[in-house]
Parts: C-alpha cells; structure tokens; sequence
C-alpha cells in the first residue's frame, strides 16, 4: 500500500510586484495552512517523504506544515517540475519515486491537483481549495504502476471554521 498526499499552498498575495514564483502567502494562507496542519496531525504517517514546489506560497506552506509535525525542514526536497498547474510533471515525478518512498507528500499547485485527485482518487473534487489536503491510497508496489487508487481524506479550510 503506498499513499500520496498533495498539499496545495496557501492562499498567496497579489500585493507585492514579483514573479509568480516568488509569491508570498496572505496572512489567511498561513493560517489556513496551519488550520489544516493541526486537523491533519493526529494521522500520524510513518516514513514520510515530503517534496515541494520551488514556488514560495507552496515552499512556505510545507515550512508550516514541517515545524507544526516536527518534520526536518533539512529532509525536504524542492523538485523544480512540482512548479506545475496542468499536472502531467507531477505525474510524471511521482511515477518515476523510488519503490522505497511508502508515503509521499507533494506541495504543489491547482490546477494539478485538482485534476490528479480525481484522475487517481475514487472521490470527484470539483476544486481542491487553497491549503486543502487530499490523501490517496494506492494497491500498488511500484510507483511506475500508478493507478486508480482510493481517496482516504479530504481536508479543506471551510470545512473547520467556526
């Protein structure tokens, strides 16, 4: 059984005049961020691999997401082809891991993960909102052999708001 967890960043700023890439998160991203953290902690995945978009909305959300888990920031990864909306270099990042990466988590982009959820997950998501989380699970022993799996969880801010 291997499981994917794809994290999309926090709500980011248009305040600032920067690249795409270099786009912070508002204030509501980092909390959202940390809301979805908190809700998602009690899962408690052993031998998690964590990757993450060079972007700084999706970057700084996976420090958040780290620090609150107590995940060594120093044991992330940042994959160049995570900066990715369509989600065919995602797909083809997570068909290429190691066959010893049980457990993955990516921090990443809509309208990716959007579209890999309900390509991989049994569970139509219309939209995977900013800091929503999704788990999906898989019967499979290689990553090469990607397939239809099962959505585990879904975690979305609007969903845990009082």
């Amino acid at each position: 059984m291997r499981k994917l967890i794809l994290m999309r960043h926090g709500k980011s700023s248009w305040n600032y005049d920067v690249s795409d890439i270099e786009r912070p998160l508002k204030a509501r991203g980092i909390n959202d961020s940390k809301l979805i953290t908190e809700v998602f902690k009690p899962n408690k995945i052993e031998n998690l691999s964590i990757y993450s978009s060079p972007a700084n909305r999706a970057y700084s959300t996976c420090k958040i997401f780290t620090s609150l888990i107590n995940f060594p920031l120093s044991d992330v990864e940042i994959i160049e082809d995570l900066y990715d909306f369509g989600g065919s270099s995602v797909i083809n990042f997570v068909k290429s891991l190691s066959d010893s990466k049980k457990n993955v988590m990516i921090f990443g982009h809509n309208h990716a993960f959007t579209s890999i959820s309900n390509i991989f997950g049994d569970k139509f998501i219309d939209n995977l909102p900013t800091a929503g989380l999704v788990v999906l699970s898989f019967d499979i022993s290689s990553w090469k052999d990607l397939k239809k799996g099962k959505t585990e969880l879904m975690l979305f801010p609007r969903d845990f708001k009082k």
